[in-house]
């Protein structure tokens, strides 16, 4: 079964909307590790929008499983990533008007800058995944990258609100899965999961790690993040709890 690394941006983004100094992101990625996660997940965006740069540092003195740095292919963010030295760096798409990354990096179009950026993480010790739809063409275009891993988009799989729709999109999930691995390339998926949606995806044989975030800081709100976690990593093994096992219709995915 996947493993769980927790992205926990949405904590940051709740201080910021008092920039206050709590809750931290920090306490929450420990309380996160003992309850099971395999990694944390920071996103520092260009507009610092939730995540700041001391967060990134404290997080790196604190994490003890695995430190996974989302960035973009800037200048700056690799400076940051060289000085940080996150266990991993996945490299996603940035605009400053979407809400959330709202696709796979476009590493077919953009092949040489993408591995440009590769080149330099793992020169300097870090293993780098890029994060892509799960389309051939982009599995492809990393496989020639030098990456390390990709993490597959999920979004289009968790938005679909028809179960032969979600089928389509597991299937291409799996497709895409599979011919990274033949590739070389390691496996990690993420994007839009949430307790109904994860099983089908944690299940993927060729998945190693889901990065999930939103679903268990909302879910964290209400029952705090030591039992969020341990809720998803329920849910990713197939035995959902808090009444999150169904779908539209009574289905269970």
């Amino acid at each position: 079964m996947a493993l769980l690394c927790v992205n926990v941006d949405h904590i940051a983004t709740i201080r910021q909307a008092r920039r206050a100094q709590e809750p931290d992101p920090a306490q929450a990625a420990v309380l996160a590790e003992l309850a099971g996660a395999s990694g944390i997940t920071v996103h520092l965006r260009e507009d610092r929008r939730h995540i700041q740069d001391r967060d990134v540092e404290v997080l790196r003195r604190l994490v003890k499983t695995k430190l996974n740095l989302e960035m973009a292919t800037t200048e700056q963010m690799i400076h940051v990533a060289l000085a940080v030295k996150p266990e991993m760096a996945t490299l996603v798409p940035e605009r400053r008007e979407e809400l959330t990354t709202e696709g796979g990096l476009d590493v077919h179009g953009h092949l040489e800058v993408v591995g440009g950026v590769v080149r330099i993480l793992r020169e300097g010790g870090i293993v780098v995944s890029l994060f892509i739809d799960p389309d051939e063409e982009q599995v492809s275009a990393a496989a020639r990258s030098g990456a390390d891993l990709v993490e597959l988009h999920t979004g289009a799989y968790a938005e679909a609100r028809e179960h032969k729709a979600q089928q389509a999109e597991m299937a291409r999930l799996i497709r895409a899965a599979v011919l990274a691995r033949e590739m070389g390339l390691r496996v990690n998926a993420g994007h839009g999961l949430n307790y109904v949606n994860v099983g089908p995806v944690a299940g993927i044989t060729e998945v190693e790690e889901l990065n999930i975030g939103h679903s268990i800081i909302a879910r964290a709100a209400l029952v705090g993040i030591e039992r969020a976690v341990r809720e998803m990593l329920a849910a990713m093994a197939g035995h959902g709890s808090h009444g999150c096992g169904e779908g539209r219709e009574g289905r269970r995915w």
